[in-house]
């Protein structure tokens, strides 16, 4: 039971600290990274049954949008490419103030792709779930104050967040994005995603 509890405060910090309103200062260090190709899938994308619609343009569309925003500041020499799916989505409906305001989440998948080496970064594709933002509409919920759209653009904004998060730790971790004299050369495999 602590631990849920626990759990639970961990994703509303984390949901309250994936604001994106740090596009305007300069990207966190990610190396020699540069994003060539953000391709965004949706077609497998499961609504919860608590949710407002959105079609699979819009949610690849917005998701592709948000990742444009953030990783097009990044302009390292060597190149990679994303390949994204939307796994599902829940896009809150107005709920009973005080009593029930559902909150609005997007779970997307991410495998990262190396140019110059021709292969994935990460094998697995890395899950990242994101909940919407937590603020003034905590206790109405942003089904009451914002539309379907406007929750799906904040939704893809914290998981662009949440994938440079991501991107960061492997590179801290596992030496991602170091410097590759092939890739300086100007020598490129271009790996289309599977």
């Amino acid at each position: 039971m602590v631990r849920a509890v626990l759990g639970v405060l961990m994703m509303v910090i984390l949901a309250a600290c994936s604001a994106s309103g740090d596009l305007d200062e300069a990207p966190v260090p990610l190396g020699d990274f540069r994003l060539v190709h953000n391709i965004v899938i949706a077609s497998k994308a499961q609504k919860s049954p608590v949710s407002r619609d959105a079609t699979e343009a819009q949610l690849t569309e917005t998701v592709r949008t948000a990742i444009a925003e953030r990783f097009g500041r990044y302009n390292g020499p060597s190149r990679y490419h994303f390949g994204i799916s939307v796994e599902g989505y829940a896009l809150a409906p107005p709920g009973v103030p005080l009593v029930l305001a559902p909150k609005s989440a997007l779970i997307i998948n991410v495998t990262v792709y190396d140019d110059a080496a021709g292969k994935k970064l990460n094998d697995k594709p890395e899950q990242i779930t994101v909940l919407e933002t937590f603020g003034t509409d905590a206790i109405v919920g942003t089904g009451y104050t914002m539309s379907a759209e406007e929750q799906l653009v904040e939704l893809s904004q914290n998981a662009a967040k949440a994938v440079e998060r991501y991107l960061v730790r492997q590179h801290e971790e596992q030496g991602w994005f170091e410097p590759d004299p092939v890739a300086i050369s100007g020598e490129t495999v271009l790996v289309e995603p599977s």
